[in-house]
């Protein structure tokens, strides 16, 4: 398989491994409601996805990214501190504010570089059925295509989806207008399907059932009934109609067995002339299930229309682009959506308006980098749709603590009892600790499940019986965080207790 070099490749390829595992620290100003599993996170989002990785290695159905075109006019600035020469000079040019623009000669490999292990990272966190969905323009579309082969895998390519961004009039130019962005569409395994799902039917669909047999079933159109590719079992045959003619078989033999044929040619479905046979379509039926989706999307609307605008924003992403990719990708209805370059929240506000439709369950999780981006309008935004559109659900907002586990997966000397804390109720709960609720050894509650921490120094955490008086008269199940355990296992199921080991190492990923 070809692939793609670069200035910087070779320091970049490993880089995802050499960035620490940090903490998500809840910020509950920003926050709305308590408890919630939908996450905005403010940070690097590299730092922001290898904090995710503790919890959702292997967990996220759907990720939509819509990174930095690369245009040369956005400005953005290369800042990952990869232990590389060159990359050092780059990192030392954006800390005197030189951005990536048009004059950079090394712009396409810094957005690579940039790139490379963010989508390392985002496979891993894809779940085996997953699929991912990377929106961008030709500034770099044949350079992410050659990225994403190497990463997902070639075989794991399925599509590249147009869609019409604007319909404005364009001045002549040297070169034609530009009215489509592409998403390119990969999935974890090349076995996983997309879902079968239809879009309504235009005027210009409508217009072409123009035929009405006066039967009572109203107008129909008519399809083929010749197979174009590789012919199945049972689908070569001369077909012999209701009145003796007979059909030649085609190149390719027909679309279905003889026996379909014979049942549509008895409900009156064929349209037979003396020249030709095919198949009916009543309109009435197509109105009810939609036409079937292809990767020409002209129906999604202007770029800058996204329905953030009902609430005070304007968004790069069309709210129906979200939920028509959601949708595609994902049948269970408690699914995990991902954003790592979540700009103005329009995957969050599409995952809240499916889940009011059709009573699902399904959760965001955002990074955003920005300080003023994240705060005043990727959760600004969020937070006005749940108010405005009576969303059932709201969001932790969280900014990336100090680090926890080290590149290696070693916890860190410094370690304290609130980090251990932290770490141990979000993997429990996947939601973020509120540090009031700490009482001594108990961290937190979650629904009927209390948790407690033994944690004073490194291997030398015993939960005993002395302890059992410490933990609250409740029949709530109890999971108790030790290095070892001295209670009987009748002890054990009388208090509800279950006992875990205090995680000292994490997977290195």
């Amino acid at each position: 398989m070809p692939t793609l070099n670069w200035i910087g490749k070779e320091a970049v390829v490993n880089h995802d491994k050499e960035v620490p595992f940090r903490l998500l620290k809840k910020v509950k100003a920003h926050s709305v409601e308590d408890n919630s599993q939908n996450l905005i996170i403010k940070g690097d989002n590299l730092e922001g996805l290898k904090a995710l990785m503790p919890y959702y290695i292997g967990k996220v159905k759907c990720i939509y990214i819509d990174p930095p075109y690369n245009t040369g006019n956005e400005n953005w600035v290369y800042n990952d501190k990869v232990n590389s020469p060159k990359i050092k000079k780059w990192l030392e040019a954006s800390l005197k504010g030189h951005s990536v623009d048009a004059n950079d000669l090394c712009r396409h490999d810094k957005w690579l570089c940039m790139m490379y292990p963010r989508l390392k990272l985002l496979r891993d966190l894809l779940s085996d059925d997953g699929f991912i969905g990377i929106q961008c323009d030709d500034n770099e579309s044949a350079h992410l295509r050659l990225l994403c082969d190497e990463i997902f895998g070639e075989g794991n390519y399925r599509n590249s989806i147009y869609w019409k961004r604007t319909f404005a009039g364009k001045t002549i130019s040297k070169n034609l207008p530009w009215n489509v962005d592409t998403i390119l569409l990969y999935s974890k395994n090349q076995n996983t399907n997309l879902n079968n799902i239809t879009m309504e039917l235009t005027e210009k669909d409508i217009a072409s059932f123009n035929k009405d047999d006066n039967d009572g079933r109203g107008k129909y159109n008519t399809v083929s009934l010749q197979k174009t590719a590789t012919p199945t079992k049972g689908t070569k045959y001369n077909y012999i109609d209701n009145k003796g003619k007979v059909w030649k078989c085609p190149e390719k033999g027909w679309r279905m067995v003889f026996e379909k044929m014979k049942a549509l040619e008895n409900d009156n479905r064929l349209y037979i002339t003396d020249k030709t046979i095919r198949q009916k379509y009543y309109l009435n039926e197509r109105l009810e299930i939609g036409k079937q989706i292809d990767n020409l999307w002209m129906d999604i609307g202007n770029m800058n229309r996204s329905q953030g605008e009902n609430v005070g924003f304007i968004g790069q992403k069309p709210l129906k682009i979200m939920k028509r990719i959601i949708e595609l990708t994902c049948k269970e209805k408690d699914a995990i959506i991902l954003d790592s370059f979540a700009g103005s929240g329009s995957t969050g506000h599409a995952v809240l308006d499916l889940n009011k439709e059709d009573g699902g369950n399904r959760k965001f999780i955002l990074i955003e980098m920005e300080d003023d981006i994240a705060k005043k309008i990727t959760a600004e935004r969020v937070k006005r749709v749940i108010e405005k559109y009576d969303y059932k659900d709201g969001f932790e907002y969280c900014e990336l603590d100090k680090p926890l586990f080290d590149e290696n997966g070693q916890i860190e000397e410094t370690c304290d009892f609130n980090q251990f804390a932290t770490y141990i109720y979000f993997t429990e709960t996947q939601t973020n600790i509120d540090k009031k609720q700490i009482d001594k050894n108990f961290i937190g509650e979650s629904g009927e499940t209390e948790y407690y921490l033994i944690y004073k120094e490194k291997y030398k955490n015993v939960l005993d019986k002395k302890f059992l008086s410490k933990i609250k008269k409740t029949k709530n199940k109890k999971v108790i965080y030790a290095d070892f355990c001295m209670v009987d296992e009748d002890e054990m199921k009388k208090f509800n207790i279950q006992f875990k080991q205090i995680p000292y190492e994490v997977k290195v990923y």
